[in-house]
């Protein structure tokens, strides 16, 4: 196979060093080398760019692309899958090359990426959001009616679920379903308007259920987890990673460092939230309410767990917000707290331990699968960090590339 290098401008190798000038040999979809002056078959000029490991995104819902409610009830089924393709594609031409789904698609649509049938980063799922009656992931309504972000459908089960018994069948329909990570709601929403973030969901012994049977079959937990006393069951119980961690206390802090807990914060959601409303997405008011109260404490806790120590994986809750803004997470990372490197490891190799994938990605080093993503100028300071979407020239996934430097993303190879 053919060896080709990457040379000639400042590397970031994922260990949370500043990036330093070197390059990178890729050959047969792995790095092969890394360091100064190496020699190859073909030659990328990287001179004045910087080649960082292929990002990932720890919380996105590519099935998700419209909060409305009206939207939700009058659009067609199948056609949300075509709107996935899409949502797809915008987070590949970021360099985003591996995300993990937080709720919404199905094995179906790993598949399709996995098979070249659709082009986009490859995916970790969670299949659907397993929620209390009445929880964030219910999505009755005062009237009779349920609006959910997520139905149920053959690919993906009901999880609406209460009591040991329940919360342990609905375990193992999601790993039948082709789940790797098994998501939980063990507080209130935002974005859900019957309930509230700082309320808890699930009781300790739900939740006991849930980590054994994610742990029997080698997979682990996720927990949405917002108000202080959810946090503190989700952590105490064993999840892997707490998602937005809103209301953090020093306990809760003090329990995640003592468990090895993951956080990730999902600065970028409820931002994007009252984004949406002042360009006029009509939300319920409980909805802007709840949104405006929170962002104050959010940034406030995740800075407080980043001074501590917490490890922190970069995550944005896309779908959320718009697919293809992921990016903008990383300078609310840096203004939480998280110095440049910091923000970079967040966001690849940190992320791709959070996700089990430490060993092959994440990194430049040799081994590891060549994910890479070229950017124009350094990556030193938040300034460049906030910049960074806009100077994307190029993305490779398994050495091979995906997305030219006018940001084309390549047709899918099937």
């Amino acid at each position: 196979m053919a060896r080709t290098v990457f040379g000639g401008g400042q590397v970031f190798d994922g260990s949370g060093s500043a990036p330093a000038a070197g390059d990178v040999a890729v050959e047969d979809g792995r790095v092969v080398e890394v360091g100064p002056g190496l020699e190859g078959d073909e030659r990328i000029d990287c001179s004045g760019r910087t080649v960082l490991p292929g990002l990932i995104d720890s919380h996105v819902h590519i099935m998700s692309s419209d909060l409305n409610l009206t939207n939700r009830f009058l659009t067609p089924f199948s056609y949300a899958f075509y709107q996935a393709a899409r949502n797809l594609r915008r987070t590949l031409a970021l360099g985003i090359t591996t995300v993990r789904d937080a709720g919404g698609a199905d094995l179906g649509v790993k598949q399709a990426v996995e098979n070249g049938l659709v082009q986009g980063p490859r995916m970790q799922i969670s299949v659907n959001i397993i929620s209390t009656t009445g929880g964030h992931g219910d999505h009755w309504l005062p009237s009779g009616l349920s609006a959910p972000i997520f139905g149920a459908h053959p690919g993906r089960p009901e999880t609406v679920v209460d009591g040991p018994d329940e919360m342990r069948k609905a375990a193992r329909t999601l790993l039948r379903a082709g789940a790797e990570v098994l998501k939980v709601c063990t507080t209130g929403g935002v974005i859900s308007p019957g309930d509230d973030p700082r309320h808890a969901q699930f009781t300790p012994e739900e939740l006991a259920v849930l980590v054994t049977e994610a742990r029997m079959q080698g997979r682990y937990v996720m927990a949405h987890a917002q108000g202080t006393d959810g946090i503190k069951n989700a952590v105490r119980a064993g999840v892997r990673s707490v998602e937005h961690g809103i209301y953090l206390d020093d306990e809760a802090i003090e329990l995640m460092l003592e468990h090895g807990t993951w956080l990730v914060p999902t600065l970028l959601a409820p931002v994007s939230v009252l984004r949406a409303v002042e360009h006029g997405m009509a939300l319920p008011e409980a909805v802007v309410r709840k949104t405006r109260e929170v962002i104050e404490a959010h940034t406030e806790s995740v800075s407080r767990a980043i001074e501590a120590g917490v490890r922190i994986a970069m995550g944005t809750d896309s779908g959320i917000g718009p697919h293809g803004t992921n990016l903008e997470e990383l300078p609310l990372l840096a203004g939480a707290g998280l110095s440049v490197p910091g923000v970079l490891a967040a966001t690849t190799s940190s992320a791709a331990e959070l996700l089990g994938l430490g060993d092959e990605l994440g990194r430049l080093a040799p081994g590891y699968r060549a994910d890479l993503v070229l950017v124009d100028g350094t990556v030193t300071e938040p300034s460049d960090l906030a910049a960074l979407a806009s100077r994307v020239r190029g993305v490779w996934r398994d050495g091979v590339r995906v997305v030219d430097a006018t940001g084309t993303v390549a047709p899918a190879a099937a």
